[in-house]
Formats: C-alpha cells, sequence, structure tokens
C-alpha cells in the first residue's frame, strides 16, 4: 500500500471497532436496532474520520440500511494534515448482527477492513451472495459449483477429519432447507446461526472455535468483509452474487455484473496488504463481548494484517471519564475541519 506510514494502522483500526462496539453494548437486548445502529455508526465514524489517510467507503451502510453516514462511496479520514497520506478503500460493519444484538444473543461484531484504493469487490444491486467458507489447511481444496458432498469430503481430508467430525455453520433461513438436508446426508455436524456471517467465516480460521467451514447465502458486504479477514489468516472464500429475483438478476447484469461467475477471495479483495478489525459486543464463539465494571467496560478485539500475517487478540480496559473526553475532544477537532472545508 503505498505511503503506508510505519505504524501499524491496524491498531487505529481497532481504536475504531472498540468505539462502536462501547456505543452499542448499551443497547443490548432493548429491541431497538435503529438506536443501536446509529449510535455505532456515530461511533465509528468520529473515529476513523481521526485516521490520516483519503478513505472511501466501499462497503458500508449501503442499499441496505439506508443509513445518512458510512454509506457506499463517502469519503472518510484526516487527509488535510499537510503530509502525504494512504488511498484507502474501507469495508465496515459498525454492527455485525444487529439483531442479535436488540436481542440479547450472541455474536455481535464491530467489524473494519482496510485496503489499497481500487482493491474491493463492490457486489451493486446485489443484496446477498452464496458463500464458502474455509480456513487455511482447507484452502484450495473448495469449489463453489461442486455438491455440498464433495466440498464436505474435501474438506475433512485436508483437515485430517471424517466428514462426521465436521461443523458447518449456516444461516437459519428458509431458503437453506435444500442444503441443509444435503449437508445432513454426508454426516456432518450442523450449526444453525440467526444472523451474522462474518463471525463464523473468521472462527473457520482458528484453533479451538469448533467451526469447520460456512456455508449458504448472505450478505454480499460480509463476502467482501470476511474476504479481508480470511487474507490475513490464510483462508478462503468463495462467493458468488445471489439475486433474489429475477428483476434484482436483470438490474445487476445490465450493469455488467456476471451473476454466475465464482469471486474468490483474491477477487473479493485484490490488495496483499489488507488491515482488519473486529470488537465483540455480544460475547461468542469468537470474542466476548463488552462488559461494564463500575466506572468502565472491557473490550476484546481482533487486529489482522495480511502482509505480516500477524494476528494480536487485545484485551482492553476502558474508564468512562477518559473515553467521553476523548470523543470529545475528536468531536471538536472534526467539527473544526468540516468548518475549514
Amino acid at each position: 500500500m503505498s505511503s503506508i506510514p510505519d505504524r501499524n494502522i491496524g491498531l487505529e483500526l481497532v481504536r475504531v471497532t472498540e468505539s462502536a462496539a462501547l456505543a452499542a453494548a448499551p443497547w443490548m437486548g432493548r429491541n431497538k436496532k435503529n438506536d443501536a445502529d446509529k449510535a455505532a455508526v456515530d461511533a465509528m465514524r468520529l473515529m476513523l474520520n481521526s485516521i490520516e489517510m483519503d478513505g472511501v467507503i466501499v462497503i458500508g451502510e449501503g442499499e441496505k440500511d439506508k443509513a445518512p453516514m458510512l454509506f457506499n462511496g463517502e469519503r472518510i479520514g484526516n487527509s488535510n494534515t499537510g503530509r502525504e497520506v494512504p488511498r484507502t478503500d474501507l469495508a465496515v460493519d459498525p454492527i455485525d448482527g444487529t439483531r442479535p444484538l436488540a436481542l440479547g444473543l450472541p455474536n455481535a461484531l464491530a467489524v473494519v477492513a482496510l485496503a489499497e484504493r481500487g482493491s474491493m469487490f463492490f457486489p451493486g444491486p446485489i443484496v446477498y451472495m452464496d458463500k464458502l467458507a474455509v480456513g487455511p489447511s482447507a484452502a484450495g481444496v473448495i469449489d463453489l459449483n461442486a455438491p455440498v458432498a464433495d466440498n464436505l469430503n474435501a474438506i475433512a481430508r485436508a483437515n485430517g477429519k471424517s466428514v462426521s467430525d465436521l461443523v458447518v455453520v449456516v444461516l437459519d433461513r428458509p431458503r437453506h432447507e435444500q442444503l441443509i438436508a444435503e449437508i445432513r446426508a454426508t454426516g456432518a455436524r450442523l450449526k444453525l446461526i440467526t444472523d451474522g456471517d462474518v463471525a463464523p467465516s473468521i472462527a473457520a480460521c482458528l484453533p479451538d472455535t469448533g467451526v469447520d467451514v460456512l456455508m449458504g447465502a448472505g450478505g454480499a458486504p460480509e463476502a467482501v468483509i470476511s474476504a479481508a479477514a480470511l487474507k490475513c489468516l490464510r483462508g478462503e472464500i468463495h462467493a458468488r452474487l445471489y439475486p433474489r429475483d429475477e428483476k434484482e438478476k436483470r438490474v445487476a447484469e445490465e450493469m455488467g455484473y456476471d451473476t454466475n461467475k465464482v469471486l474468490t477471495s483474491s477477487e473479493l479483495v485484490k490488495s496483499n496488504n489488507v488491515f482488519f478489525a473486529a470488537t465483540g459486543i455480544t460475547g461468542g464463539d469468537l470474542l466476548k463481548g463488552v462488559q461494564y465494571f463500575s466506572g468502565g467496560a472491557t473490550t476484546e478485539s481482533l487486529a489482522m494484517r495480511s502482509e505480516s500475517g500477524t494476528m494480536r487478540r487485545i484485551q482492553a480496559i476502558h474508564r468512562s471519564e477518559k473515553l467521553a473526553q476523548i470523543l470529545h475532544d475528536q468531536k471538536a477537532r472534526l467539527a473544526e475541519r468540516e468548518r475549514a472545508g
């Protein structure tokens, strides 16, 4: 990535996801998805604008959420420093798992990925993608066009397991009825989840998570975010645009999208210098959620970079009064920059 500073920008991204998680966590179980999302978006945008970069949101709140901030195409970052700053693409999800957060369920995350400008795939009008994600051992053996049984047999061999030992994660949706039946027919174990397929995609790359593979159709933006994370972890994701109806398919094809093409990790995120950060909001298989104590809170985050292959698991203690002052100061600086044009 040209003009990347010596400091690891990935650690700055952790501050971004921590802020979003801390802003969203008070809404846990209160069944107010819009309020939670607004709080997380505001906090994430504020901290992203503190980073010295010329960024563009490629994967943002987008079509699905109709958000006024962190929308696709928004310019983000502090580029008026008088110094050369990196030109970047960003994929953000202030809350991956808004419904689980609203209902007090596990595995809600705040996530952000960053790569060189022009390197992230934009799924256009297609909201969903069909996905197949695995860890490093099975990278190179998967084929989204192959039958489910063939893929699970190949993954099992690559992992030195029998198919019956595999754990396959699938979103619990009516559209997956046939997929679920085919997985069960192989004898593999199945874990159905209500929302949020970024966390299990990452979990498939890590030991002791109990996840071997993610299958099925989920959010298209999440496919790009997952690809960024898996490039850091040497895992692999295959994805294909999944139009919801003939009208959506026709619109996509008129815009030049090939709805039959299988995209690999390196096509979803072309850059080999990718940064990724995630912070748990509600606890789950991948990360602990925000936990409160008198005067503050703790968070657990992941920070990753593809070029170095480094993954850091970061546990942080946040003092309420200090955090409030940091946010106040950043708001003031951002307002001053915006007034100055």
